[in-house]
This record gives C-alpha cells, sequence and structure tokens, in this order.
C-alpha cells in the first residue's frame, strides 16, 4: 500500500511541474490568459495548500502583465478615430471584465514567503462597457441606415449579420428589429419556379404540384426563397425552371419462363445397422436413427409483368436583371413496375421457401401511365434537391 502512495505522489507531482511549466511558456510566449485559465484551474481545489504556492505567483504574475497588455491596445484604440475600432474596444473591455470575474472568487490568496495576499487590482469597468457597447450599438445602426437604401444583395446580408451581432450585444436597441427586416429583404434571393412540359404526355397535377412546392425539400437558406406563384410586389432575381423533355414508357410486358427445380428432401428415418445386420445402439441402450433424404422435383411457371418509365429533364436558373443563362443541369429518373407471379407443378419441397413467398398467385392490372410518371416523379424530386443543395446564385 505504501508503494502504491509513493507512486500516487510521484505522478501528481510530475502532473504538477507539467501544468507549471505548460504556464510558464504561456505567459513567455505572451498568451496570458492561457496561464490564468491553467493557474485557475488548478487553485480550484484546496488554494491554501503549499505545494499550490507556484500557481498563486503564476496567476499574479500573468494577470497583471495580461492588464497591462490589454491596457496599452485599449489606449492605442481609443486614440483611433476611426469608427471601425470601436468593436475591438467593446471586446477588450469585456474580454477585462471577464479576466476579472474568473480570479475574484478565488480572492484572496496568500504568498506564504512573504504573509501577504497576492495582488489583484479590481477595476469596476460597468460604466466603460456600457459607454463603448452604446458607442458601437449607435455606429452599427448609423452604418445600417446609411449603407441599405444603396447596398446590392451581398452587401446587405453583411449589414444584417452586423445587425445580428448589435442585437446580441445591445438586445431591441432602438431601431434594431426594424432595419434587421429591412436588411433580410434586401439581401435575400427570390426565385420564380415554374415547370414545362415539353413532351406529348400528361404530367400528372399533384406531381406538378409536388416538385414545385420547394418547402417539402428541406433547403435551410434564409438568403434563398422560392416561389410557385407569382407574387407583384416581389421582383425576382432568378427564374428556375424544370423542363420536362422527354417521357419514355415502353409497352406492358409479361414475361414467362419455366424454372425446373430439384432438392434432396428428409423423407422419414431408417435404423442404423451394424455389419451383422443389427440394429445400433447408443450409450442409454436406444435404437440409432438417421435421416432418410429422397429427391423431389417440381416445375415453376412464372410469369413477370413489366413495365418502365423514364423521364429527362434540365433545371435551367435565369437571373432575371440581364436575361442571362446562369446554369443548366441535366437530371432524370426511371422507374420499373415488376411483378412477379406463378404456380408451382410437382413436389413444393423442392423450391426454396424464400421464392415461394414472393411467388404471388395471380396478376394484378398494370399501373396507369399517369401513375408511372408519378412514380418516377418521386425520385425525380430527389434529384431535384440534389441540384437545388449545391446551387449557389452568388459566389
Amino acid at each position: 500500500m505504501k508503494t502504491l502512495y509513493s507512486v500516487l505522489f510521484v505522478y501528481t507531482m510530475l502532473a504538477s511541474c507539467s501544468s507549471v511549466k505548460k504556464a510558464e511558456t504561456a505567459i513567455n510566449t505572451g498568451n496570458f490568459d492561457q496561464a490564468i485559465d491553467i493557474a485557475i484551474s488548478n487553485l480550484a481545489s484546496d488554494k491554501n495548500a503549499k505545494r499550490k504556492q507556484e500557481y498563486v505567483v503564476l496567476l499574479e504574475n500573468a494577470f497583471a502583465k495580461a492588464v497591462s497588455e490589454d491596457q496599452i491596445v485599449l489606449n492605442r484604440l481609443q486614440s483611433d478615430p476611426n469608427p471601425s475600432v470601436l468593436e475591438s474596444i467593446y471586446e477588450t473591455l469585456l474580454n477585462m471584465e471577464y479576466r476579472q470575474s474568473k480570479i475574484r472568487p478565488l480572492l484572496p490568496l496568500t504568498i506564504y514567503e512573504t504573509g501577504k495576499s497576492a495582488s489583484f487590482p479590481m477595476v469596476d469597468y460597468s460604466k466603460k462597457v456600457i459607454a463603448a457597447r452604446t458607442s458601437l450599438s449607435d455606429h452599427l445602426l448609423d452604418n445600417a441606415r446609411k449603407s441599405l437604401n444603396v447596398a446590392n444583395t451581398l452587401q446587405a446580408r453583411t449589414i444584417y449579420d452586423d445587425l445580428i451581432y448589435l442585437n446580441k450585444i445591445n438586445p431591441n436597441y432602438k431601431d434594431t428589429a426594424v432595419l434587421l427586416d429591412k436588411a433580410l429583404e434586401k439581401g435575400t434571393d427570390y426565385i420564380m419556379v415554374s415547370l414545362k412540359n415539353e413532351t406529348q404526355l400528361v404530367i400528372p397535377e399533384r406531381l406538378e404540384e409536388e416538385l414545385l412546392n420547394f418547402s417539402t425539400y428541406g433547403l435551410n437558406d434564409k438568403w434563398t426563397v422560392y416561389h410557385n406563384r407569382h407574387n407583384d410586389n416581389i421582383f425576382y432575381d432568378y427564374s428556375l425552371n424544370i423542363n420536362f423533355r422527354n417521357i419514355n414508357i415502353s409497352p406492358e410486358q409479361v414475361l414467362q419462363k419455366e424454372l425446373q427445380k430439384e432438392k434432396q428432401v428428409i423423407d422419414g428415418f431408417e435404423y442404423e445397422l451394424d455389419e451383422r445386420g443389427n440394429v445400433k445402439k447408443d450409450s442409454l441402450g436406444d435404437d440409432i436413427k438417421k435421416d432418410k433424404y429422397k429427391l423431389v422435383k417440381a416445375t415453376i411457371f412464372q410469369s413477370t409483368q413489366q413495365k418502365e418509365v423514364s423521364i429527362d429533364a434540365n433545371i435551367i436558373v435565369t437571373n432575371n436583371y440581364n436575361r442571362q443563362l446562369v446554369d443548366r443541369f441535366p437530371i432524370g429518373s426511371t422507374f420499373i413496375f415488376n411483378y412477379i407471379y406463378g404456380s408451382v407443378n410437382g413436389d413444393r419441397r423442392a423450391v426454396d421457401e424464400d421464392y415461394l413467398q414472393t411467388l404471388n398467385a395471380r396478376a394484378i392490372p398494370f399501373p396507369s401511365n399517369e401513375q408511372m410518371i408519378y412514380d418516377a416523379g418521386e425520385d425525380l424530386k430527389l434529384r431535384i434537391k440534389e441540384v437545388l443543395t449545391g446551387l449557389r446564385y452568388r459566389n
């Protein structure tokens, strides 16, 4: 047991040395907050233990250097008249405030060598944080108000992201919500979707409705809105046309074939005999039996009903500002109706049970052409979704 305690003590000391080294390296490379996190993690339990003294000294040193570094950055930023630095000022102050909040629960921390408390000067940053947040919020709002009227689609999206950030740091500030709605609308691409049938066959009405109902495609892009009914109050940035070029439906046909099956099956039993012709006995004195096999045969008269439809289409995307073709995607789908029925003549034991379960007793009516087209269209929806998922209207 003493040996186990010795091993654990050595392991703990090695782990502690490793953490101290990491913290020292972090300080030496300017990663002061990393060093602070390492020290806090080790002081969180039993902070007054003598073996934790190194972390107290490290924390004091790292905190002083971090505050000094941030103050230098803050002084430089605050002397810069460019409003683009307002976010950095706000984030720096927040970080300084957050750093103190991590250390405060550990205080006081005593340095045993001097008998004094480690020095962690705490500053109330709340007024400075609020002032910086207000300046930043006003700047983001002013920029949004001035820029939105002349912004293009991509610029509106950038303004939207700025306003989302503003709403996060300063919820419901002034007219943020109104400007957010305006930026979202201006940054959105509106696409008018239509279907054109260039074939000689009728496309089922419910299939057309499903193909044009893009809400069922699961395309979660806030910047792209698809409409299949024209709204006169909206200018549609793009048109997306699904053009059916060819629909080929094969004739209904029944393929017939005759299959011969045979199999060795168990057919009763017989007694096992010794060299003298006597029935063998097992260790309990019972007669030994063995399976008797028989070759059985059967003929399967199989009929297969088949009908096939294939659809060829194009997805054509057009820019409505300049009437230029953006892209063209060929898509296709095939659906095969396949139904097997038939009968067995002979011993059914010769036929695999799995096959017998799939062998239907009689024919059924062939699906109509309209149903075949609809069934192929279900797969076509997946092809359309694949295209739309990878489609980028703007770079």
